[in-house]
């Protein structure tokens, strides 16, 4: 989770990332960023992220994000 977090906070700084869990539906991600913690999420953690798992459920929060690398990692 330290790792995320810390990708978390490269790109997109000033976010209390560990507490809000309306990461998508407050607008705090917009599409960019979510491409861009997709590509390091993938490079990271040797995941797939398909275009099906893009959707707010995974991205509102750290914790949600944490679930789905756990659960790609499991599936390798």
């Amino acid at each position: 989770m330290e790792k995320l977090l810390e990708i978390l906070e490269e790109i997109q700084p000033d976010t209390d990332y560990e507490n809000c869990e309306t990461l998508i539906d407050d607008g705090i991600l917009d599409s960019f960023a979510i491409l861009s913690i997709v590509s390091e999420l993938q490079d990271e953690f040797e995941i797939t992220i398909t275009p099906s798992q893009v959707i707010p459920s995974n991205f509102n929060s750290a914790k949600a994000l944490w679930a789905m690398v756990k659960k790609l990692q499991a599936e390798r």
